[in-house]
């Protein structure tokens, strides 16, 4: 991995050394199963408290309505499945949106062959939703409306606030996928009035396969996992104590730390998008031009194959991706890029870029070089 350009930070980040650190006695010495009453599962028993409390403070909630999950998918499909499962008696209309991560998307459809209906909102070009189509898609049977804080894909970030507002106002549960915000963005649950948000530790250098779902007080929801009284009965299944504890320790230093990284982030965002869009003719960027994430840069590329752009990035030593890692190997065309108005060629023609808090100038600059370099050398072999 030496000598190589990481530019996907939106699909995983490094496992801070801090958070490892904290992880590591939940490996050894403190190894007791948390639900155990002798000293050494109080002992475990106290590290998930903890990392309670930080998840909590980092996003504006109490610790009570934080639930330990196996990471973002599952506190997708928690809010979606358990909302839908314990309000089917007051309505069975879901609204969602075209660009949502699949792990909201496809337990809704789901639930679509079980007699629900979704109505899925479409966004504008910057793939920005508009509060008033969510308000005209409210029914007098809606239970849920689930919009994500910002876009995995292409960065743009959505007005939750003024959706959550809507739901208020009309007695809807209101879910909101914070997964790619949280460690780049201030996450407030009572500044965006969501019920329910879900959030995924190896998004902000913590460890993956563990991640937590807020439940307002009060929100029903079923459980998706039965078996024990764990997470006050809402997730069953003895708790990773090692993953709870890092996601603790990774949180509390992403809030710590979360103004000077975005800014970071900021600055090697712009200047890798300006010192493309200035070296590569026929690029454009996708999605929003200012409300966007701080790391985000998503771009196509005229005449490129972008899976022919990416396995020379690859062999040049730069990590990049089309879009959401969770669809690397579809052939599928993003739904992301579809639904912002791309054509097939054009989404095909996609690459998406994100910084980190360790990501240096020089880098950026290389890997403007490189990308001039192959994009050119692409399109004359096209041109063969």
């Amino acid at each position: 991995m030496k000598n190589r350009i990481y530019l996907d930070h939106a699909a995983t980040t490094p496992l801070a050394g801090e958070v490892l650190e904290a992880m590591m006695p939940y490996f050894s010495e403190c190894w007791g199963n948390a639900s155990a009453v002798y000293a050494t599962g109080r002992e475990a028993r106290r590290a998930v408290e903890d990392a309670r409390k930080a998840a909590a403070e980092a996003i504006g909630a109490q610790p009570q309505e934080i639930c330990f999950t196996s990471g973002g998918s599952e506190s997708d499909n928690m809010a979606i499945r358990g909302t839908a499962r314990a309000l089917k008696d007051k309505g069975k209309h879901i609204i969602t949106t075209k660009i949502e991560h699949h792990a909201v998307l496809n337990p809704c459809k789901q639930l679509q062959q079980e007699g629900y209906e979704v109505t899925f909102v479409s966004p504008d070009r910057e793939g920005k939703i508009d509060p008033e189509d969510i308000r005209k898609a409210v029914r007098q049977d809606t239970i849920l409306v689930s919009v994500m804080t910002a876009n995995n894909e292409i960065g743009t970030i959505e007005p939750v606030s003024e959706i959550g507002r809507i739901c208020r106002e009309n007695g809807i549960v209101f879910h909101t996928d914070a997964v790619q915000a949280a460690g780049s963005l201030p996450v407030n649950v009572q500044e965006t009035g969501c019920d329910l948000l879900s959030l995924s530790a190896h998004k902000f250098y913590g460890p993956k396969g563990v991640g937590a779902l807020y439940i307002r007080e009060g929100t029903r929801l079923s459980p998706l996992i039965g078996g024990g009284e764990q997470e006050r009965g809402l997730r069953a299944g003895t708790e990773n104590v090692p993953g709870i504890a890092g996601l603790g320790k990774a949180i509390a230093m992403a809030g710590e730390n979360l103004e000077q990284n975005a800014k970071h982030m900021c600055r090697m965002r712009d200047r890798l998008t300006e010192g493309i869009l200035s070296a590569v003719p026929g690029a454009a960027i996708n999605g929003a031009m200012r409300d966007r994430l701080p790391n985000n840069c998503s771009l196509c590329f005229e005449g490129i194959d972008g899976e022919a752009l990416l396995l020379r990035l690859d062999l040049a030593g730069i990590a990049a991706s089309a879009g959401s890692a969770c669809t690397a190997g579809s052939r599928e065309v993003s739904h992301v890029l579809k639904a912002i108005g791309l054509t097939e060629k054009e989404a095909k023609s996609s690459l998406r870029l994100t910084t980190g808090i360790h990501t240096t100038e020089e880098e950026i600059d290389e890997t403007v070089k490189i990308i001039g370099e192959i994009v050119k050398d692409l399109r004359n072999m096209f041109k063969r």
